[in-house]
């Protein structure tokens, strides 16, 4: 009896590459603040199978390389900085078949104060991380995705659930005026490397995230379930931003039921709530037609 083996992904790399690119102009000082994660698949797998090193390219050098690189280019966009280390690798080793970049941001802001825009000084705001993802196969077209993640969001009215299916096991009430809270993680694919705004649309999605999740700012738009919010978000963005190929959306919701004042002898009017609990992330992708 024989037993056949195949590799199924021979994959390594560096991960957590985390730096700050400080950019000049005059007085002006302008930063990025990054974390980078490089991983290769080699043409041969030699160094698994047979402990022969002479094609790998060490983790330390793949660290040097995206420091030296930011040196260098600089970092205009997370997704040129993600291209231009795939292109590096590909361009530069004959070996590496297989090249996927990730890298996010720390969202630092320009400080302002009085209306007036600091030189130097910057402030972390915690309003949602940028990241992307850059991926390219020998032969085969460099594909970028971007995203935001950590972008907490809530709306106290507007939003409720009701009509679900019930049976001997369902002890949740129906409610129609409930706080919608949620972490949103987005994702979306651009496909084939084009030279697009990378500044320009990432913004755009931002917006169309928080534009289908609060709705018109003096009334609000009704929320009937957090699968119809996330596929509003979805809907909005590929109507409005043609470079977006495919969308996904991982919803991690928080329930806030409100306090039982009674035996307090307190009429509680939906002011105070309790933090209960975080489910599941709930996943959607949409595409373009």
């Amino acid at each position: 009896l024989k037993f056949y083996h195949t590799f199924l992904n021979c994959e390594y790399g560096k991960n957590t590459i985390k730096f700050l690119r400080l950019h000049r102009e005059g007085k002006k000082h302008f930063v990025k603040e990054v974390e980078v994660c490089t991983h290769l698949r080699l043409t041969s797998a030699h160094e698994y199978l047979d402990g022969n090193n002479s094609l790998v390219i060490p983790t330390d050098t793949i660290k040097n390389i995206v420091l030296v690189l930011a040196k260098k280019n600089g970092i205009p966009t997370l997704e040129q900085f993600a291209i231009d280390i795939c292109k590096h690798f590909m361009t530069t080793f004959c070996q590496v078949a297989y090249v996927k970049t990730y890298v996010q941001e720390v969202p630092w802001q320009r400080l302002h104060e009085n209306g007036v825009p600091h030189i130097h000084s910057f402030i972390c705001v915690p309003d949602g991380i940028r990241f992307c993802e850059a991926e390219q196969c020998r032969n085969g077209p460099l594909v970028v995705f971007a995203g935001i993640k950590d972008l907490k969001l809530m709306k106290t009215t507007q939003s409720g659930f009701e009509g679900f299916f019930k049976n001997e096991h369902t002890t949740l009430p129906e409610r129609h005026d409930r706080i919608l809270c949620g972490e949103l993680f987005c994702k979306w694919s651009y496909g084939e490397c084009k030279d697009f705004d990378f500044d320009c649309i990432w913004n755009k999605i931002r917006e169309c995230i928080i534009e289908a999740f609060s709705g018109p700012p003096d009334c609000g738009e009704y929320s009937p379930s957090y699968q119809k919010t996330v596929n509003s978000i979805q809907m909005l963005v590929l109507s409005k931003v043609s470079q977006v190929q495919v969308i996904e959306t991982v919803l991690n919701n928080t329930f806030y039921n409100v306090v039982d004042m009674k035996n307090l002898g307190l009429t509680n009017d939906k002011e105070v709530s309790k933090c209960s609990k975080h489910n599941l992330p709930r996943l959607f992708r949409n595409t373009q037609p």
